[in-house]
Formats: C-alpha cells, structure tokens, sequence
C-alpha cells in the first residue's frame, strides 16, 4: 500500500514530464525537512523518509494543462498538498496515539507527543508559506477551505466515537472533510495554477469522489487487510470507536455486534471477534460497492473535462485506487 502509482505512459516524453515534477516536488519536501535543527528537524526527516504513494501532489501535477509547462506555481502546490497531508498524519498519530504508520515507529512514539505536535505545526506552515509564493490568493483559499474541512473532520470523528448510530450521511461527511476535501484541493489548485482553470471545479468533483472511494477502501481494509501490507494492525477503527461504513452496515446484518462495537475496552482476541462478526456479515462487499460507485462517479466527472487534461493518466489513478484495495 506504500508503493507510488505505476502508470502507462502515452509517450517518453509524458513520462519524463511527470517524472521530473515528482523529482522536483520531491527536493522541496526535502528542502523543507532539512529547515529545522535538533529533533524538530529529525523528526521531520523521519516523517518525510517514511515516504508515501504521493498520491496528491501527483494529482496536483496531472491536473495541470497537459500540453504547457509544469511551471513554479503548479509545482508549489503539489509541495503544499503534500505538506499539508504529511501534518495530519502526524497529529492524527498523536490524537490515536498511534505506534506504527507505514510500518514505521509513528513520529509521536519515536519523539514523542510534543515534538509530533510541533513537526505538524511545522509542516502545516511551510504549507502555506510554500503556497502563499505563488501570489495566488485564490489558491490560499482553496487550500486553507481544505485544511479547515481535515479538522472539521477530525472533530466529527472524535464526537462520533463509539456511537452505533452514525448513518451513511453523516459517515459520508465525515470522509468529506477529513478525506476527500484535500483531494479535491489537489485537483483543483492544478487547474487553476496549471493554465487549465475552465476544468477547475470538474476535476475538483473527480477529487473528491476519489477521495470517497479511498477512505473508503482505507476503512474496509482496517477490517480485513493485512499489516505486513498496510503497514498498520487491523482492527484500529475498533479499538478507536471509530464507527466506518463496514461496521454501520454490520450492524444492520448484525445487531448484537453492538456490544462490542460500544465498548472501548476490548481485549485483542475481542477485537479479532468483532472483525470476523463484520467480514461474515457481508459488510466488506456492500462498502466496496460503494467505492466501486464513486470510482464510477469520478470516471463520468472527468469525462466532461477538455481534451487539455490528461483522461488517460486520471484514469489510471481511478483504477489504482481500486487495485490497491482489492
């Protein structure tokens, strides 16, 4: 699951274009770990080693125009996406105080919970002075929406742990702000600094939807994936209280789940008992269909795009978000 996009290019010359954008985003996320002294710095460096499927700035990249330059404005903005996405992972590490993420000690275990706080601190602010360079007050805004959408996403999930009565609206929202918002930007903020702004708010959609489809699939692998894989124990949501799609649907199948589900004290061999009670429930199908039909709504929302922007390489990432849950 850490592994970047593999994706067929039309031509070398595609692919030496994305290629060096993703080398140059690369260097600045290097530039900017290597900032900070002392542990602030290491830590940084850890989070930023840890890698990724850089999956945002790519889209930021790909929803450029296709056929004008990867200039400076596009490539800080997938520098900015991707900071601002590598802050969360932090801090959500610290508010799960989580020991793994991606096979890796979490920087709030390694550094502990102060120095985590201050390295997404960090990040989330050479985000923005990263993005702010570009005199884009419009990508500010953008951006900013979404960050302000990742913390209204964390607040809902906190006041919705362990309530067995979330409904797939408020599910939805949730995976919205806390998900799918950031996409969105990713696309979005491509168009609109990549010479492509009449495709701005169709490729948002396709984002968006994209988003849905990975938290999603995100949420039905803590149920049934594998941690040499995921680079995480499954069964997190559980021990959290964290009420996904998979366990709403169970709970229709399977009332008596319920117990389980409301407790925040499981044992792990309870917590093995309430996976097998969702995966025989045939929960697991019901949400992937569910992501298998927003893939399908990103696909039709990309197709009224101009013939500037790359179908085929968005399409190839629509289908990725799909393998690599399957």
């Amino acid at each position: 699951m850490s592994g970047r996009p593999v994706l067929v290019w039309a031509s070398t010359r595609q692919k030496a274009r994305y290629r060096r954008g993703m080398d140059r985003v690369e260097r600045r996320l290097d530039a900017v770990a290597a900032g900070p002294a002392g542990a602030l710095g290491e830590a940084c460096r850890a989070t930023l080693a840890a890698g990724g499927k850089r999956v945002r700035p790519l889209l930021t990249l790909l929803c450029a125009r296709a056929d004008a330059a990867l200039g400076e404005p596009v490539l800080r903005a997938a520098t900015a996406v991707e900071l601002v996405h590598m802050a969360t992972l932090v801090h959500d590490d610290v508010l799960d105080r989580a020991e793994l993420r991606r096979g890796r000690p979490t920087v709030a275990h390694a550094f502990g919970v102060e120095t985590a706080v201050s390295v997404g601190n960090f990040l989330l602010a050479r985000a923005f002075q990263e993005l702010a360079e570009t005199g884009d007050a419009t990508a500010v805004d953008t951006l900013s929406a979404a960050a302000v959408g990742l913390s209204e996403g964390e607040v809902l999930q906190r006041d919705d742990s362990h309530r067995l009565t979330v409904t797939v609206a408020e599910y939805e929202r949730r995976c919205e702000r806390k998900t799918a918002d950031l996409f969105a930007a990713a696309c979005r903020l491509g168009a609109l600094l990549g010479a492509a702004p009449a495709a701005a708010a169709a490729l948002a959609d396709y984002g968006r939807l994209i988003g849905l489809a990975f938290q999603v699939f995100d949420d039905i692998l803590d149920c049934s994936g594998d941690e040499l894989a995921t680079g995480k124990r499954p069964g997190t949501d559980v021990r959290d209280g964290t009420v996904t799609l998979p366990m709403i649907y169970a709970l229709e199948a399977e009332p008596r789940l319920g117990l389980l589900l409301a407790r925040h004290d499981l044992a792990a061999a309870e917590v093995d008992e309430t996976l097998s009670i969702i995966a025989a429930s045939g929960a697991l199908e019901r949400a992937r269909a569910v992501a298998l039909g927003y893939i399908e709504e990103a696909r039709s929302a990309l197709a009224g795009c101009p013939g500037t922007v790359e179908h085929g390489l968005l399409e190839q990432v629509a289908a990725q978000v799909v393998d690599r849950y399957s």
